[in-house]
Parts: structure tokens; C-alpha cells; sequence
């Protein structure tokens, strides 16, 4: 049995490779139909566990819990100002991605002792908890909300699905830039009393979401205890 067979997940183990790619700039449909066809892959045991690291020209997506209220851009400005809004498949409510905010969409066979939607919420935070706190920033959980907290300001955001046979898609989204007017257009996640902010305005630094890609592979092979293969991590156009 192969690492990449799904199958072998039964065993419960997590010790297998796993492949990172850094994307690029990729428009929010053609990231929906990329996870698709790797869900589909993964469960036929294609391809191992991947993690799509990407970037999206400005989007508004509405999760399965999102309330249209939430939306605050009218739909003739959007157009005019060339931001997208997509209805998502995923968790959560509306969010907005957008340059200089690195989105991370995990294609993942849980294995038996991890089909638990809340511990694997609590793994993908700590990912990115690990992530801020390498650059010194003291990131945290908020009790009763999904995410990546800084002073009561949420720095990452999550929303996923697990699709049939325990196949997860869909993902996260770090601030990374310090450009954070998109979120303007929304009421993030449906939080009305709490702000925003970004790993570039907490550390002072000018950081970037491809440099941070790396960072954030890491992170996700030591909390879901994946291999890394010789080959797991790499640039794909």
C-alpha cells in the first residue's frame, strides 16, 4: 500500500509525505475547480496530501452560514472596481480575500482518529498560531470564535469542508500585508465588534505571503505530523 493510496490512512497514521505548492496569484473559480479535481485525485489515491499555498485577485465569498446583509459592497460597484463575489461550498460566513493575504487550501485524507471537524478547526489554527508566533507576535484562539486572534483582532480566518470519504478542501486565509481595505466591503464572518489586522502591521516588517509560504508548509507537516518528502515542497506554475 502506497503513501499516496487514501486507503492507507486506516492505519491512522500521519507519518506519509505530503506536497506543498506555492501557486501564485490564482482567480477564485479556477481555485475551486483546482480543489475539485485534487479532492476527486486524493480519493482514488492519485496523489498524496497537498497543501495549496495561493494567493486571490480581490473576492468576496459567502460561506454556507453567510447572511447577504453581510456583503456591503452593491453589486454594480463591486463590478466596477473588479472585485469578484463567489457563493463557496465552505464553513464560516463572508470573507474577503485579496493580495498580500496568503490562502491555504489543505486537500487531506483524515485518517479514522482525526474525523473530528472541531480538532481538525483546532489543528489549522495552530498552524498559523505557530507561524505569528516565529515572527514574535503573540497570536491566540478567542473562546466561542474560529480563527487566529491578535488583541482581539483576527488575523486568520478559516472555513472548510470535509467532502465524502473524510476529504477535506477549502481552508484558511492569513493577513500577511498590511493592506487590509478590502475588508471594508464586509462584515468579517458576521463580527461586527471586532477589527482586522495583518502579520506585516504586527511585526513592522514588509512581509509577503510567497516568502511566508515556506514558513507556513512547515508549520502544517510538524502539527499534522506528515513527512516531508524530498519533493514536498515546491513551486508549481
Amino acid at each position: 500500500m502506497t503513501p499516496e493510496d487514501p486507503a492507507s490512512a486506516a492505519q491512522g497514521e500521519w507519518s506519509r509525505p505530503f506536497r506543498a505548492h506555492w501557486v501564485g496569484t490564482v482567480p477564485y473559480g479556477r481555485a475551486l475547480r483546482l480543489q475539485e479535481s485534487l479532492v476527486e485525485r486524493r480519493r482514488r489515491g492519485e496523489v498524496p496530501d497537498t497543501l495549496l499555498l495561493l494567493e486571490h485577485p480581490p473576492v468576496i465569498t459567502l460561506g454556507r452560514n453567510a447572511r447577504p446583509e453581510h456583503v456591503l459592497l452593491e453589486p454594480e460597484e463591486a463590478v466596477r472596481l473588479g472585485v469578484e463575489i463567489h457563493v463557496a461550498g465552505r464553513g464560516g460566513g463572508v470573507t474577503y480575500h485579496g493580495p498580500g493575504q496568503l490562502v491555504g487550501y489543505p486537500i487531506l485524507a483524515l485518517p479514522p482518529g482525526r474525523r473530528d471537524v472541531h480538532r481538525y478547526l483546532r489543528d489549522l489554527e495552530e498552524v498559523l498560531l505557530r507561524v505569528a508566533r516565529h515572527y514574535g507576535v503573540p497570536a491566540q484562539r478567542e473562546p466561542g470564535l474560529t480563527g487566529v486572534w491578535v488583541g482581539g483582532r483576527k488575523l486568520a480566518a478559516l472555513g472548510v469542508r470535509l467532502c465524502r470519504g473524510w476529504i477535506t478542501c477549502h481552508g484558511f486565509a492569513f493577513n500577511v500585508g498590511a493592506d487590509l481595505g478590502g475588508f471594508r466591503w464586509i462584515v468579517p464572518c458576521g463580527i461586527r465588534d471586532r477589527g482586522v489586522t495583518s502579520l506585516s502591521l504586527e511585526t513592522g516588517l514588509p512581509l509577503e505571503p510567497r516568502a511566508l509560504a515556506p514558513r507556513v508548509a512547515r508549520a502544517f507537516a510538524e502539527v499534522f505530523g506528515q513527512a516531508k518528502s524530498q519533493q514536498a515542497w515546491r513551486i508549481c506554475a
